[in-house]
């Protein structure tokens, strides 16, 4: 398969974030009129309002009301992926997935070791939070400090002293902790793994294909949600902290990935006989 064609998912993934990107800048820059505003609140075509939910309820959270706009973008924007989508704004959409890619490749090519380890229960905490101290302060905590909108406004705008946050970022990934802030940190991954954990859009897994290699388990970003023996119970990563970035349908040498739907369950079997099945064919 040609180079395209293995990394297709990966080359997708990248033109929907470079993409949106591009429209938010051509608006703030050019006026074009596609996708104006920012990840926290935009409109399309200057009509529809998109909103972060996260966010407004920070807003809410400090006694403050929001228009009914804002509130339906916040719908919008909740339903999509809590429906249908998953934790795909991570992968697909945030610009702090670029920088977390980055420091990965970093960290792989020039072997670095020695890391910390933070519980990735802690962006639970941070996310939880959030609410009272935007309670307390009477402004939206984490907007405040968000890494994600700093690094967007650097990259719509033009640099400053955010880039500080993308070289902290950065800095931390590679030498403290990997995937420190998507994986550990970050209050709005928390809040997506929450919030979109029974979305129809999975991807699904075929025990009988799987020869145990590993090599899924060391590229997926979020490897707490590669449960062999649940997946091939459910057919599918049931997990809501899977950010369907598609690495383990590339990575995969016996194609036991794909996409799939909750309600379109591939095929079902015990994971060791799936074992077995994998052992005979290769031999």
């Amino acid at each position: 398969m040609s180079w395209i064609g293995t990394h297709r998912y990966w080359l997708a993934r990248r033109s929907v974030q470079v993409g949106i990107l591009l429209l938010f800048w051509l608006g703030a820059q050019l006026g074009l009129g596609v996708l104006t505003g920012n990840l926290s609140a935009a409109r399309v075509l200057r009509t529809i309002p998109l909103a972060d939910p996260y966010a407004v309820l920070q807003i809410l959270a400090t006694g403050q009301w929001v228009a009914g706009t804002v509130l339906t973008g916040a719908a919008i924007i909740l339903l999509f992926y809590s429906l249908f989508a998953g934790r795909a704004f991570c992968s697909w959409v945030c610009p702090v997935n670029l920088l977390g890619d980055f420091s990965h490749w970093v960290k792989q090519r020039w072997e670095v070791q020695g890391q910390f380890r933070v519980r990735r229960s802690t962006r639970y905490w941070i996310m939880l939070l959030a609410l009272p101290v935007s309670a307390v302060t009477g402004v939206a905590a984490f907007e405040w400090l968000s890494p994600i909108s700093m690094i967007h406004r650097e990259l719509i705008f033009g640099p400053g002293l955010g880039l500080l946050v993308i070289l902290g970022i950065v800095l931390l990934d590679v030498f403290v902790v990997e995937h420190g802030w998507c994986g550990s940190l970050c209050p709005l991954g928390a809040f997506y793994s929450v919030v979109t954990s029974k979305a129809l859009v999975r991807i699904g897994f075929d025990a009988g294909r799987c020869d145990h290699c590993g090599e899924c388990v060391q590229v997926c970003p979020e490897q707490q949600v590669i449960d062999f023996k649940q997946m091939s119970q459910k057919g599918f990563i049931d997990s809501g902290e899977c950010t369907n970035c598609t690495r383990c349908l590339e990575i995969c040498p016996r194609d036991a990935y794909h996409h799939t739907l909750r309600l379109m369950r591939g095929p079902v079997q015990d994971f060791e006989e799936g074992e077995h099945h994998a052992t005979q064919s290769a031999a």
